[in-house]
């Protein structure tokens, strides 16, 4: 088990949809931040399912969930940028873009920001449910290998860019560990919190009826995760991942 890459220079984490990069690599972006890199973060799909309220007005949604993403990558101290591509909840590999047009955006965007390590999700996780979370990363791998090299999408008129490293989230085959201090793991929470349209659905929080302690159970959870991870490495706090280099 490796622990730690260098201190990227920039780093680009790729989410399906609104807090699942702070959900999976939140900590590790805090650390990072603080260390000087530029971490930008690229949304795939718009949020909008992502409530139970069967009346939601799904527009103000999307708006909701924008705003909780910046702010919760204000929280991270990331100074890049919050892409957004806009895709349809629940259908990224179905609308008009698909295939070779979303992987050509997601290269392009590789190739504009010049990302020294993209983190995204595994999509070689087995008997994963939500679809979103397969393709966002099928997009992303493949991306990397487009935005790499030279004679993919040339109508892109901008450099091929070739990131130094690839980190996989959510995998089963996890073989490297950045080992995170209590102060980026606690930006890492504080990130989710920002999110609090999704309290309801990922964190068990009600907002009508938390006094306090729904939220600190949801930190505990959290941080128990980072010791799980750290405990792969032999380290305290820590976030795994499956390193992959993307000039193989």
């Amino acid at each position: 088990m490796r622990v730690d890459l260098d201190v990227p220079q920039s780093a680009l984490a790729i989410g399906a949809h609104p807090d699942d990069i702070e959900f999976e690599c939140g900590a590790t972006l805090a650390k990072w931040s603080e260390a000087g890199a530029t971490v930008h973060l690229l949304v795939c799909t718009d949020g909008r399912k992502g409530t139970w309220d069967v009346d939601a007005d799904t527009d103000a949604l999307i708006a909701r969930r924008q705003a909780e993403q910046r702010e919760a990558a204000r929280r991270l101290g990331a100074t890049g940028e919050v892409r957004f591509l806009d895709q349809i909840d629940g259908e990224l590999d179905m609308g008009p873009d698909s295939g070779l047009g979303l992987r050509g955006k997601v290269a392009r965007i590789i190739r504009e920001l010049t990302p020294t390590v993209v983190l995204a999700h595994d999509p070689w996780r087995r008997w994963r449910m939500h679809p979103d979370h397969r393709n966002a990363g099928w997009v992303s791998v493949d991306a990397v290998v487009a935005a790499r090299d030279p004679h993919y999408f040339r109508e892109h008129e901008i450099p091929h860019h070739r990131p130094e490293s690839l980190l996989l989230f959510e995998s089963e085959g996890a073989d490297h560990v950045e080992k995170v201090g209590r102060a980026h793991l606690d930006a890492k929470i504080e990130a989710l919190l920002a999110h609090e349209s999704q309290f309801e659905t990922t964190m068990e929080i009600d907002l009508d009826t938390d006094d306090g302690s729904q939220r600190a159970a949801f930190a505990a959870r959290t941080d128990r995760e980072a010791r799980d991870h750290g405990r792969l490495a032999g380290i305290g706090l820590g976030e795994a991942f499956r390193l992959m280099a993307p000039t193989s």
